[in-house]
């Protein structure tokens, strides 16, 4: 007798259309969020809608989080602040929280007198008085300070303010070998400060602006000596 083969009947997947379907639906769900980005005005909230759904698809398998990650910039046009959003009667409430933590963090500079902190109409002032964070006559900052400086920068590395470092000086004549006026010597110490965030906390450079005003913003009498003492500064503007 001859033996007549047996064959196998394969059974055909009915489901492997499902797939594709996924496939199409991520990738046209993907389309239309490229389109409401686009068409945002506020591009901090579509920033925070694509992140948000990039971890979604993160934590479904989407894809991996070793993919490229949405980053936010200045260039991006998806880039985003992950704080509160500015309320109706024109406040930034991260730039109170700012103030806040400056607070805290320079509580101990602030009891001393080395800092005072402000708000201004422009945005929130730190006002870093001379005796704290500069020799007298010297555009460098003290060592010293920069434990100081660190915990400042920590504070505006994570934001995305824009600043402008102002540095002040009384109404004494200054002529030495290094500035010949006051104008020089304010706008080196404030120079010297931007070097610093930049170089030392990788600041981004659009975001700062340096200004040396002399003895001409002065914020006491410059006719007494704790009046001239509160006069030798350096500003940082944290700008609205």
């Amino acid at each position: 007798m001859s033996r007549r083969r047996r064959r196998k009947v394969a059974h055909s997947n009915h489901e492997r259309w499902l797939v594709s379907y996924a496939d199409f639906i991520t990738l046209l769900f993907a389309f239309f969020v490229v389109l409401y980005a686009s068409s945002q005005v506020d591009k901090r909230k579509a920033g925070r809608l694509a992140v948000a759904i990039q971890s979604a698809f993160q934590e479904l398998g989407g894809f991996s989080a070793s993919a490229a990650q949405i980053q936010p910039g200045p260039n991006n046009p998806m880039s985003f602040n992950a704080t509160p959003e500015a309320s109706t009667d024109g406040t930034d409430p991260d730039l109170s929280m700012l103030q806040s933590q400056l607070k805290q963090a320079l509580s101990r500079e602030i009891a001393l007198h080395e800092i005072a902190l402000h708000e201004t109409p422009e945005g929130i002032v730190i006002s870093m008085r001379e005796f704290g964070f500069f020799e007298s006559g010297s555009g460098t900052l003290k060592a010293s300070a920069i434990p100081t400086l660190d915990r400042i920068a920590s504070l505006l590395a994570v934001r995305t303010y824009k600043m402008r470092i102002e540095g002040h000086t009384d109404n004494v004549p200054i002529h030495t070998a290094q500035f010949a006026s006051n104008w020089e010597l304010s706008t080196a110490r404030a120079t010297d400060l931007v070097r610093l965030l930049m170089v030392r906390y990788g600041l981004d450079p659009d975001r700062l602006a340096a200004a040396g005003y002399a003895q001409y913003h002065p914020i006491a009498g410059n006719d007494t000596e704790p009046g001239r003492a509160l006069n030798r500064r350096v500003d940082i503007v944290v700008l609205k």
